[in-house]
């Protein structure tokens, strides 16, 4: 089977990459030549682990090719993914202009079936609208013989472990209105299946709410366990303890319930907000979700929060250093990162931050430019300090030298973000420690 990948981001590299190494013969289009040639070189734009090697692989054992155009592959493929950006408009809504120009591109060459099926996160209806914008470019063109399908195909992959989850997903969700399209589909996953991961079939409405609702409750987790949290913290309990208390309950389970300096990345902040305007939309007001974007905004504060509180609530002119840009462990991703808001307000304030990052330490300084101080390692962020900040739960952050630390640190104070270390370790070592939900002596 030949298909097609437009947008070759996470989800479309990632997606594309796991489908040629099923076997698939995959052609990936993007309008930006720089990434495109960068691809057809054999570099990389992501951080993903694996994918390098396997993006290598199958482009060696022709099964991966890359393009700009679209039309060049149209009447070779029977399946074209649309992978495109989502991003959100000023009221939180998903800009739909790529994936429409997708539908658009696809209506305008097309001359025999194909299945478009979206992958980006869309809001309920968008198919409507992707079946309307192709049927309206085969009417200019007077070809309203071409048959074509439309379904939905929302990723559940997890930065920094999406090959993994790709090649062993959990479930695959797939929305269709025809049995031609699901048939065709069925066919395309059928080597995940044979693992025994199942896929499900429902109606489009169904599928592209799917993806909304799944993200939205584990954001709802992280926000919740934020808030309690930050009580826990003020009345005296360990929000470990009652973490390991709430997710023994096999009602609750344990995953999603840690506590920490707020989400970021490209799909919950944008995801909720969306879910949160599809309400609006629909007369409808998404309580909950509102509340969950509420709680995460002031969480992202709380790390610059606990700082200034150390010094006094005067933190002009020191010295901060953090460990981790990334909004996540084994990604570059600092989309709607944490660590930008504290940057943010530790600069505003009159602090110099210097800070460390495993592999986003590039997409910092694209995003920020020189506004910080970019270290070669933990041990140079540390030195000289005045603070140190955990920000993302690298595992070389894990096990540090503490003795080391105290020795080339000028000051005293760590505020640990995701809670990481061992409260009372840390005391012993001579530092003022601190972290989210537990109150310390």
């Amino acid at each position: 089977m030949k298909i097609a990948i437009v947008g070759t981001g996470y989800v479309g590299l990632v997606s594309g990459t796991c489908f040629a190494e099923m076997g698939t013969e995959v052609t990936c289009v993007d309008i930006d030549k720089e990434k495109i040639e960068r691809l057809n070189n054999g570099f990389v734009p992501i951080f993903e682990p694996g994918l390098d090697e396997l993006v290598a692989k199958n482009v060696r054992e022709g099964r991966l090719k890359f393009t700009t155009d679209l039309k060049e592959c149209l009447d070779d493929v029977s399946v074209v993914f649309s992978a495109v950006g989502t991003p959100p408009d000023e009221d939180g809504s998903a800009d739909l202009k790529y994936v429409l120009d997708v539908a658009r591109t696809v209506g305008q060459n097309i001359n025999n079936y194909v299945v478009l099926v979206t992958k980006s996160t869309v809001p309920v209806g968008t198919a409507s609208k992707v079946k309307e914008a192709i049927r309206e470019e085969l009417r200019k063109r007077g070809r309203e013989d071409v048959e074509f399908d439309v379904a939905s195909n929302p990723e559940f992959l997890k930065e920094g472990a999406a090959v993994k989850d790709f090649m062993s997903p959990d479930r695959v969700v797939v929305g269709v209105d025809s049995e031609r399209a699901r048939k065709l589909l069925e066919k395309l996953y059928k080597p995940f299946t044979l693992n025994g991961y199942p896929i499900i079939f429902m109606d489009i409405h169904s599928a592209e709410m799917t993806k909304y609702a799944a993200n939205a409750m584990l954001a709802t987790r992280i926000s919740f366990m934020n808030d309690i949290a930050n009580l826990c913290e003020l009345i005296g309990a360990d929000v470990d303890m009652v973490r390991k208390g709430m997710g023994a309950d096999e009602r609750i389970g344990s995953k999603f319930l840690y506590a920490g300096a707020g989400y970021g990345g490209s799909c919950f902040p944008k995801d909720v907000k969306a879910l949160s305007h599809i309400g609006l939309e629909a007369g409808y007001k998404m309580r909950v979700i509102d509340a969950v974007d509420k709680v995460n905004n002031s969480q992202k504060e709380i790390v610059a929060v606990k700082l200034s509180d150390a010094f006094g609530g005067n933190i002009s002119g020191k010295v901060i250093a953090l460990w981790g840009l990334a909004f996540k462990p084994e990604t570059d991703d600092m989309r709607e990162a944490p660590s930008l808001t504290v940057i943010k307000r530790l600069v505003d304030a009159g602090a110099k931050v210097k800070a460390f990052d495993p592999v986003a330490m590039d997409e910092a300084k694209r995003r920020m430019g020189d506004i910080i101080e970019y270290c070669p390692s933990k041990y140079e962020a540390a030195r000289g300090a005045d603070a140190l900040a955990i920000m993302t739960e690298w595992r070389q952050f894990r096990l540090p030298d503490w003795a080391e630390i105290k020795k080339i640190m000028k000051g005293s104070i760590i505020v640990d973000g995701r809670n990481i270390y061992d409260p009372q370790e840390l005391r012993e070592y001579g530092f003022m420690y601190s972290c989210i939900g537990k109150k310390l002596e």
